[in-house]
Parts: structure tokens; C-alpha cells; sequence
């Protein structure tokens, strides 16, 4: 595995989108590495894993990175982690091909949001944990995705943003290896939620959490393949 390139074109201040999961935390670290400063933001939007920002508010000030938090409560729909009663398990009601915790229109609204809140602060660099090669279905993952918004927010702003995703090619083994390159294993072990339903009451090698949904699922999977290969 390549490690994520060093940034050429960039500012000082980078923000990130930080829900407190694995992935938003382990790119916190890249962030906090690549740049001279980071603050970061996260997203209240009716999730049934809502510990997830608790555990990112510890996380950001364990990493001493200024965390604020925005409420879009009702502005997101019909998914299994917005619509709690839903299992996370079956096929997405409006697109059978999708899972249901496919949450639309998610990372467009982010991204806006998180592009408007840096334009007012003087940072052009968002920093996000996409991934295309390990994720989970989510087509607002993908990279063409991500370079088209950045196109887009550019001319909407009429000044450079930029959008770097370090995960995007990345296996989930290999998002786990990154993390112990950067020093953050345990952070990201012991502090980060991943679970779709929310659940910290066990605690297992890769984390807490219970293997009764995707997430947990993809995150234990390859966190194993990780430690088959020597990574953690």
C-alpha cells in the first residue's frame, strides 16, 4: 500500500468533516499532520448512532482540534439510520441496489455546508473520509462524486476549494494500517463509533460495537485482514 500523497496545493487550515467514526478519525490525524492547523465539524442529523458525536467531541479535544457541531435535523430522510425502526441490513427502500443505510443526498449537503462554514474563516481545504474502494454502497463516496463537488463549490464560491479524501483508494485493512502509521491505533480502537445502532456495551479487538450491521461488519473484517498482514 502507497501511503495518501503530501499535499502540494494547499493552505495552512484544513476542516474536517468528523463524525467520530473510524474513518473521519483516522483522516483527523492525517489532518492534524498535513496541515498547520485543523478544526473540524460535525453533522446532527436525527442519526440513530448519535454516540458517534460524542465520542467525536472526545476525540477532537484529545487531538486539541476545535470541534463544532450543526444541527440539520430533518433535512435528511429515508434512511435506516434517520428513520430508527429500519434495519440497516436490507436493501435501501427507493433504490434496491443501495443498502439502507444509504442516506441521500448526505455528503452533497456536508460538503456545502462544511464549504460554506470554511469560506467564512479563510479555508479553501476540506479534509473527508470517502472511500470508494471499501465502501459501503454509498455512490456520494465515489471519486467522481467528490471531484465533481469540488468543481462545483469552486465556481459557487468563486475561490479554490479543495477537497482531499486520504481514504479514497484504500481497503478498510489499509485504513487500519494507515492509522498505526500515524499513531492514532488506539484513538481510533478505543474512542471512535462505528456501529450503525449505536451500540458501545462490547468491546472487541477492533473496537466497541456488535456485528449486527454493516459497519461493525466491514470495520471487524478488516481489521482482521490488517492483523493477518503484520499492520496492527
Amino acid at each position: 500500500m502507497d501511503a495518501p500523497s503530501i499535499i502540494t496545493d494547499r493552505g495552512n487550515t484544513a476542516l474536517l468533516l468528523f463524525s467520530g467514526g473510524q474513518d473521519s478519525t483516522t483522516c483527523l490525524y492525517w489532518a492534524v499532520k498535513e496541515f498547520e492547523r485543523v478544526e473540524a465539524i460535525g453533522f446532527r442529523y436525527g442519526q440513530k448512532h448519535v454516540i458517534e458525536l460524542e465520542q467525536a467531541a472526545k476525540i477532537a479535544e484529545k487531538a486539541g482540534v476545535p470541534f463544532t457541531v450543526l444541527d440539520v435535523t430533518g433535512l435528511l430522510a429515508f434512511s435506516s439510520l434517520t428513520e430508527h425502526e429500519k434495519d440497516s441490513n436490507a436493501p435501501h427502500e427507493l433504490a434496491p441496489d443501495l443498502p439502507a443505510s444509504f442516506v441521500p443526498g448526505r455528503n452533497a449537503l456536508f460538503l456545502t455546508t462544511a464549504a460554506s462554514f470554511a469560506y467564512t474563516r479563510g479555508i479553501h481545504d476540506l479534509v473527508g473520509g470517502m472511500c470508494q474502494t471499501d465502501y459501503s454502497g454509498y455512490p456520494d463516496c465515489r471519486r467522481d462524486f467528490i471531484d465533481a463537488t469540488e468543481k462545483s463549490l469552486s465556481l459557487a464560491l468563486e475561490a479554490s476549494t479543495r477537497i482531499h479524501t486520504p481514504l479514497m483508494d484504500l481497503t478498510k485493512a489499509e485504513t487500519w494500517k494507515l492509522a498505526a502509521d500515524l499513531g492514532c491505533l488506539e484513538v481510533v480502537r478505543e474512542m471512535s463509533h462505528t456501529d450503525y445502532n449505536g451500540d458501545r456495551t462490547e468491546r472487541h479487538e477492533w473496537g466497541y460495537g456488535k456485528l449486527d450491521n454493516p459497519a461493525s461488519i466491514l470495520r471487524a473484517k478488516g481489521y482482521e485482514e490488517a492483523k493477518e498482514a503484520g499492520w496492527v
